[in-house]
């Protein structure tokens, strides 16, 4: 029999990086092991559990390719198997009713522990072990007639033959009533493994007051599927030696639980930010093109009139700076606005210098003698110039920038200045030294 692992989320809206990494591990080791990964909606919650939530879900595990391979299970849909399920425990004197804290609302349905320690081997955490006394019985189906998580849980994973159940770590000791439920109704145990939970610098659960934690986050603001996909992995993973940047069939080749690490896996937006970089450069330059422009028109510059031999231009100017499409207006706006604004902190550094302005009219009238303009060309002007004021070239350098970016950072000058062409800049350097003259 292969091995069948699900993932079983309970759809609210919004994908939490845990649970998704929850659903990673669980297709690695389906694909690792030639297995089956299967879905289960939780959906029992139905004002939270909406169409809308559900979607969601489905749309961020496309995003990042997390194929199922069989029809997904709605655990609304299986409310008559659970409640058979609590009868023929009550019948074998597994379960038992009670009027729950008095309420004369109905009869619960409470589960009989054994009354004997629970033991198992955990994958990821090693033997687990809990004795008699801290295991109290518990409610299975709740005095209006719904099933408990704990019951509906173990009869879908019964019904849909798992054998690996992989989850996160907050499910540890549910893992030990669950072991009663599976005995009780006759059922083979499945293989256990909880993963490390995902905490803040404080070792604190991960969340969004910490920053960016659903899905949804990550891929608003331009990060690739592949490279979140390859981070979350690292989260609690690793092959064994010190590679990061490992494509999806390798991470398929090398998965394995027994390289789980058992304690919480801390944040790190920085590592995902180069893993990131490292993705992008891989991106075919028509799909970058493409990702840059669409992230143009969302900023709600108007794209209409672009040239796009322009445009192909600045795209290769500003190679790996960008990072994330996201960025590339940010980075980049100032090649499609001749009225872009100035960085003030900037402005005070590298054109309220004394002499900035002096060596800036210099260079535009340098510029505008040129025969030719390239980034050659330019480049040689600017050195000369320097060198004939006895001047270092970043003096140069850094106020020409200012005023054709209104920026202190970006490609090279010269690159920029070429693709920006001879009347742009010098028109910018005019108004620049028309603005700041004063």
């Amino acid at each position: 029999m292969s091995n069948r692992v699900r993932f079983a989320p309970s759809p609210t809206g919004h994908v939490h990086i845990g649970n998704i990494r929850v659903a990673l591990y669980n297709w690695l080791y389906a694909r690792h092991t030639a297995g089956r990964f299967l879905l289960r909606v939780e959906d029992t919650d139905r004002e939270r559990s909406t169409p809308e939530a559900v979607q969601t879900l489905l749309d961020a595990m496309r995003w990042l390719g997390l194929d199922y391979d069989e029809e997904p299970v709605y655990q609304s849909a299986q409310r008559d198997r659970h409640l058979a399920a609590a009868e023929q425990l009550l019948a074998s004197g597994h379960a038992y009713k009670e009027d729950k804290g008095g309420t004369g609302m109905g009869e619960a349905v409470l589960f009989k522990m054994p009354g004997e320690d629970i033991a198992y081997d955990d994958l990821v955490k090693g033997t687990m072990r809990k004795a008699a006394k801290d295991l109290s019985d518990f409610v299975i189906v709740r005095s209006n007639g719904s099933p408990v998580f704990h019951l509906a849980n173990v009869m879908d994973d019964i019904h849909m033959g798992i054998t690996h159940v992989i989850r996160g770590n907050d499910h540890a000791e549910n893992t030990f009533r669950h072991i009663a439920l599976y005995r009780a109704l006759g059922a083979d145990l499945p293989a256990f493994a909880h993963l490390p939970m995902i905490v803040n610098a404080q070792g604190k659960p991960y969340s969004k007051r910490d920053g960016d934690a659903f899905v949804g986050d990550f891929r608003a603001k331009g990060y690739l599927p592949d490279a979140l996909f390859n981070y979350l992995v690292l989260l609690g993973w690793s092959p064994g030696d010190n590679r990061e940047l490992l494509s999806r069939d390798e991470l398929i080749a090398l998965f394995d639980l027994a390289r789980v690490q058992a304690s919480a896996a801390q944040m790190d937006v920085k590592k995902l930010d180069a893993l990131q970089g490292h993705y992008m450069k891989q991106v075919p330059f028509e799909t970058f093109r493409a990702g840059c422009f669409e992230a143009l028109t969302e900023s709600g510059l108007d794209t209409t009139g672009i040239d796009a031999a322009y445009f192909d231009c600045v795209v290769r100017v500003m190679g790996d700076r960008v990072k994330r499409y996201v960025e590339f207006p940010e980075q980049a706006g100032f090649f499609f606005n001749d009225d872009f604004p100035y960085d003030e902190k900037v402005v005070n550094k590298r054109l309220r210098k004394e002499g900035a302005l002096d060596h800036l009219r210099a260079l535009r009238d340098t510029f505008a003698g040129l025969t030719e303009w390239s980034a050659a060309t330019t480049d040689a002007a600017l050195h000369q110039l320097a060198e004939s004021r006895g001047a270092s070239v970043g003096e140069f350098i850094h106020p020409a920038r200012v005023a054709v970016s209104g920026l202190g950072v970006g490609p090279g000058l010269f690159d920029m200045l070429e693709v920006l062409g001879r009347d742009r800049v010098l028109q910018r350097m005019d108004r620049t030294l028309r603005l700041f003259s004063v």
